[in-house]
């Protein structure tokens, strides 16, 4: 019986894995600790399918270490005791590496019975966890561990992987774009989960007179039971849903919005939804509710933590919320209109009193002096001149018509007319 198509194609290479490139790009942490050979205790957390047996491998192979892989959910501690007495006997490599998946299932007494033998230097620890370790991990075993975190595969890299493995399945079989697009786009950012679901549109695709059978993007419907959802992320039907959606956030309504954001959901396009509530957080939304943005990125970070589907949980709560919160432009036309005068014109030198006049020489040059410490004065609040003298009686800054702006234009109205 061959082994399923994620095995027989995974990279023994670090060029050759895809995704993570903030761990293995050229210059990053983790590729520079796997090739120089010399692997610490280590721990990889991230969610199912995006490497982290892969990299294990690799490290096991650059340190001329001997592989034992244990699954904590059926391995016991008699099973980590028998790969120490294994690593006592081995000649002609440079020790153990142990992988340990699914770590969070070892129960705390368990997982002491790894202290000692990653203490001594025995054994070279490599756990995996699709949990946070900071909370299910022992203590002991964090401080001795350095932890990586592995995201979610982007739908450009599974293509990636899905084209090495069509080349492999050999010449007799080939895949549509539409169809491999699909793969990559539902795949929730697993790979494994993407050349599974190759692996059977292969074995369900008829080869034709010729012997050739081509994966369509109906046997991946079939195969997934996702029918696919038009859309091109580089063309006019992605930037025009992207419009709408901020159109209907910023026009404030959330039946809209949360229909544009399906839309990209749909498609799989965690990353442009994520990006633009962001944006419109702070364009939109503004000054008229500042904690806007704070809620917003809690959300998204959420959202990206969790990965598809339940990423579409906390999006909705800050797209709705966005939709209904008060409206403000103000920030984005003051910084705008500030940027403009910069790039047109000459707006003149820092004024002299406003100058750093923290070091030797400065008041030789007359920095610093005549200046007023705001806080020095009632209601921390003095008068002076702030912009440089060629524009110093410009606005770029106009308070909102909101509740939020009206209330701040008011106090300094007061402050600033005493």
């Amino acid at each position: 019986m061959s082994s399923p198509l994620a095995d027989r194609i995974r990279p023994d290479d670090l060029s050759l894995v895809v995704g993570q490139h903030h761990l293995l790009d050229e210059g990053k942490v983790l590729r520079n600790i796997l090739e120089s050979g010399n692997i610490p205790n280590m721990i990889f957390y991230g969610p199912s399918g995006v490497g982290k047996t892969t990299v294990a491998n690799i490290a096991a192979k650059r340190a001329n270490k001997r592989l034992y892989k244990l699954n904590a959910t059926t391995a016991s501690v008699a099973d980590v005791k028998q790969v120490v007495e294994e690593s006592e006997m081995l000649f002609g490599t440079d020790g153990v590496l142990l992988y340990l998946d699914e770590i969070q299932n070892f129960n705390k007494k368990q997982q002491q019975s790894l202290l000692e033998c990653i203490e001594n230097g025995k054994v070279t620890l490599i756990a995996s966890t699709t949990e946070n370790p900071y909370f299910y991990v022992y203590n002991a075993i964090l401080s001795r561990c350095t932890v990586f975190e592995f995201e979610s595969v982007n739908s450009e890299d599974i293509a990636e992987a899905i084209e090495r493995a069509i080349k492999l399945l050999g010449e007799d079989v080939e895949i549509t774009p539409d169809a491999k697009e699909h793969i990559a786009n539902t795949s929730s950012g697993d790979v494994r989960k993407a050349l599974n679901t190759l692996e059977v549109a292969s074995l369900t695709a008829k080869a034709d007179e010729k012997g050739k059978r081509l994966i369509t993007l109906d046997i991946i419907e079939q195969t997934t039971r996702k029918k696919a959802f038009r859309h091109d992320r580089d063309g006019d039907d992605h930037y025009d849903v992207l419009s709408a959606f901020q159109k209907s956030v910023r026009g404030s309504d959330p039946d809209a919005a949360v229909h544009y954001m399906a839309r990209l959901l749909t498609a799989g396009d965690l990353q442009s939804v994520c990006r633009r509530i962001l944006v419109m957080a702070s364009e939109d939304i503004g000054l008229a509710y500042p904690n806007a943005i704070v809620i917003t990125k809690a959300c998204v970070d959420a959202a990206l933590q969790l990965g598809l589907p339940e990423a579409r949980i906390p999006l909705a709560e800050a797209v709705i919320m966005l939709a209904t919160a008060p409206k403000s432009n103000s920030a984005i036309c003051a910084i705008d209109a500030a940027m403009s005068d910069i790039a047109s014109s000459d707006t003149g030198e820092v004024p002299h009193h406003l100058k750093d006049s923290h070091y030797k020489g400065a008041e030789s040059l007359g920095h610093g002096q005549g200046y007023k410490y705001p806080h020095s004065y009632p209601n921390h609040y003095v008068p002076q001149q702030y912009l440089p003298d060629k524009i110093k009686n410009k606005k770029y800054y106009t308070y909102g018509d909101n509740k939020m702006e009206s209330a701040t234009e008011n106090y300094w109205k007061n402050i600033k007319g005493r």
